[in-house]
């Protein structure tokens, strides 16, 4: 295994290399679109896939970094997949590894095809829940994120996006967590105005959202959706070799 020095040797694209079955929600959120309010009700039927959202895109680079699809090879018994997963998901979020080293994924064009017909596999492979909140951000998060360091933050991510190929990143607010999440980018357009990266987000696996900073107000915004309000939130980049 050696660190990632150099860009990856392939680009990220989102509807081969992310995972295709979605990270579920415990609750249905309902946003007042006159006051912004937020009110939930239990997910009916109840979820169970849940808390992983962070296994989720840590997942999704070590595949990035550590598999090589081929379709052309005949495809394997489940329990040699099973293995296959496993080694993938041992292996260091924080680095990527040689060409030849990289584990072959028989049968499959990547992750996406992968994961939509291997979804037991992989949710039962890739780790659990518990994974999700031993992450240095958590702790990080209970301190004042102040603009300047997202300014700082958002700049990290323009670098770092075409050293790692993508940058996965923690996405709250606190102390009223209406957002605790995670999402992998892997695109940026820059203007004036702002920055916008183009993400996976497994809570929506049918299509790629918009992180967006604006360079004026020194903030990231992320669009409403079916979890989320919609509005300001601090973003801290995860799951990288050198601190916040």
């Amino acid at each position: 295994m050696i660190a990632l020095t150099k860009p990856p040797s392939r680009t990220f694209r989102f509807e081969r290399d992310t995972i295709a079955f979605p990270h579920e929600l415990v609750w249905q959120y309902h946003f007042d679109p006159v006051t912004g309010a937020m009110t939930i009700v239990d997910s009916n039927p109840p979820p169970t896939y849940y808390h992983h959202c962070f296994v989720m895109v840590r997942s999704t680079r070590q595949f990035f970094y550590h598999a090589r699809f081929a379709p052309e090879l005949p495809g394997l018994e489940p329990k040699e997949y099973r293995q296959l997963i496993r080694e993938i998901v041992s292996r260091n979020p924080r680095q990527t590894c040689a060409e030849s080293e990289r584990v072959v994924i028989p049968g499959f064009d990547g992750l996406r095809s992968f994961s939509r017909t291997h979804e037991p596999l992989l949710k039962a492979g890739l780790g659990g829940a518990w994974q999700s909140y031993v992450l240095r951000s958590h702790w990080r998060m209970v301190f004042p994120v102040h603009r300047w360091q997202q300014r700082r933050m958002a700049e990290k991510l323009k670098r770092s996006l075409p050293r790692r190929g993508l940058s996965l990143v923690h996405l709250f607010r606190f102390p009223n967590i209406t957002i605790n999440h995670g999402i992998v980018l892997y695109g940026l357009t820059e203007s004036e105005q702002t920055m916008e990266f183009e993400a996976y987000d497994p809570n929506i696996p049918e299509h790629p959202v918009k992180l967006v900073y604006e360079h004026q107000r020194r903030v990231f915004t992320f669009a409403p959706s079916r979890y989320w309000g919609g509005g300001d939130l601090n973003v801290i980049e995860i799951f990288c070799d050198w601190p916040f």
